[in-house]
């Protein structure tokens, strides 16, 4: 059911509510109801004599629930949840009466205490929502591009670590503090640069290494794969992962095998290069 079709349905039951229809009830047999065009729910199980209730012109069904006199007595209703119960049946669920007005009463002092902690009024917090969102989306591309750069800073010159395995250059170094986004986005700088080889960067950022390989496709037809390099060395930072042959990624917990895996990934490499 959509949001839309439960404002309709809400929408009618106040409407009615506030014609105030006099609710009737009748004691009749099951098939006396039917006859006279009574609504039974499918699947209910009735007995021989039934209770109906009927709204005017607007509702007759079977019903053994309490009802009020007249529909005006609900005073309000306000649909709260609906769920499917079986096969083609929803249960909507809702509040009636004072409960209502309680309802609302709790949302309006919500509105307010989010507005205040906003400094806005409760008809100007949807456009201030909004303004924070392009602020935050804003801050958040500052800070990576604020990231990128003190991660290239950190790492320096690296181009004179760039070693040739049977021919493929190899570039493998770490960098402190760079989460996985920081070194694809390095990975990709650095893959650029040395023009056709395997790039592997690794770095402890928070107690966690993050490794990132990358492979160019001339690196890749000579038998370089991103995925069995990191596969063959995230065991040494007690991690694991993997990934394409163009590129891999993995996770760790033990910063201090950091060296040993960028050791061990010139060995690996060597195995790979046809």
């Amino acid at each position: 059911v959509t949001a839309e079709e439960l404002n309709k349905v809400e929408d009618l039951v106040n409407e009615k509510i506030m014609e105030d229809i006099p609710v009737v009830t009748d004691i009749m047999s099951i098939d006396e109801a039917k006859k006279s065009g009574a609504m039974a729910l499918f699947g209910e199980k009735y007995g021989e004599v039934v209770r109906v209730v009927k709204m005017g012109d607007f509702s007759k069904e079977l019903c053994g629930g309490t009802h009020v006199k007249k529909t005006g007595d609900i005073h309000a209703f306000k649909i709260m949840s609906e769920s499917g119960i079986a096969a083609g049946v929803r249960r909507v669920e809702g509040l009636t009466g004072t409960r209502v007005l309680t309802y609302y009463k709790e949302v309006e002092d919500t509105l307010k205490n989010a507005a205040a902690v906003l400094k806005a009024s409760p008809a100007e917090l949807s456009d201030r929502i909004v303004k924070l969102k392009d602020e935050v989306k804003s801050l958040t591309s500052e800070l990576e591009s604020l990231k990128s750069k003190a991660a290239k800073d950190a790492m320096g010159d690296v181009m004179d670590k760039v070693t040739e395995v049977k021919g493929v250059k190899f570039l493998a170094t770490s960098v402190p503090g760079v989460d996985m986004n920081g070194l694809r986005d390095l990975g990709d700088q650095l893959k650029g640069k040395i023009g056709d080889g395997v790039v592997l960067l690794a770095s402890d950022a928070d107690g966690k290494v993050n490794l990132v390989a990358m492979a160019t496709d001339g690196a890749m037809g000579k038998g370089a794969h991103a995925g069995n390099l990191i596969k063959g060395i995230a065991g040494l930072v007690g991690g694991g992962g993997g990934g394409r042959p163009n590129m891999a990624q993995a996770g760790g917990k033990n910063p201090a095998g950091i060296d040993g895996a960028l050791t061990e990934a010139l060995k690996v490499l060597e195995s790979q290069i046809k």
